[in-house]
């Protein structure tokens, strides 16, 4: 079980009414919109404990309202159509907007993001109560000369959407670290995702003016 936070399903509710309706119309948007906020708190009462201070539970925070509003919705959302638009939020200037100004090419912007991720798995390291319910950090540096590359074998998420029915519209989801990744003039390169199947989800990020990483 985790802590019920408002804010996300608050913030993010009311930031994709406009391309729900735009896409559904409003009755639709505004019957998924009304029925989340409960499921939302269901989902958070029936997920793994991550520890509320875990730098990756945001991730979980998130992710659940795309989820919640996809099942109060009732059928009448399909996963396609969701893809677009949940790529159209994300790439819409309110949100690249608060995503901020990091720009993957500036080596000390490149660096900060992979202390960043160290940061997150010290934060396991630390709590090992949680180790095998959260994300696991497995970096390697040696894989490639540009960028920075880590997997993981285990993902919160995708254990929760296995086991409660959200597996079919979790890599829409999942899709977002490509446009987050984007808005920081990223490239996420991905062979894998444990949604689809995989056996972990990979993440080779690398700054998009290198035209040729290796």
């Amino acid at each position: 079980m985790m802590k019920y936070k408002g804010t996300y399903i608050t913030l993010f509710s009311i930031m994709l009414k406009r391309f729900l309706r735009e896409q559904y119309g409003v009755e639709v948007a505004r019957k998924a919109l009304k029925g989340a906020k409960s499921i939302y708190k269901s989902m958070l009462e029936k997920v793994d404990d991550i520890g509320d201070d875990n730098p990756m539970a945001n991730n979980i925070y998130m992710c659940f309202v795309f989820l919640a509003i996809w099942n109060a919705a009732e059928g009448a959302i399909d996963v396609e159509s969701y893809r677009a638009v949940i790529k159209r939020f994300m790439k819409s200037p309110m949100v690249l907007k608060i995503m901020g100004s990091i720009d993957l090419n500036k080596p000390k912007d490149l660096q900060k993001m992979k202390d960043n991720f160290r940061a997150m798995q010290a934060w396991v390291d630390e709590h090992p109560q949680y180790k095998d319910k959260t994300w696991d950090f497995n970096f390697d540096e040696t894989k490639h000369k540009d960028g920075s590359y880590y997997h993981f074998t285990r993902c919160p998420i995708e254990a929760f959407a296995r086991k409660y029915g959200y597996l079919e519209v979790l890599p829409v989801c999942c899709e977002i670290d490509y446009y987050t990744m984007e808005a920081l003039h990223g490239v996420l390169h991905r062979d894998y995702t444990l949604a689809t199947g995989g056996s972990i989800c990979d993440y080779w990020i690398v700054p998009d003016k290198i035209a040729n990483p290796e």
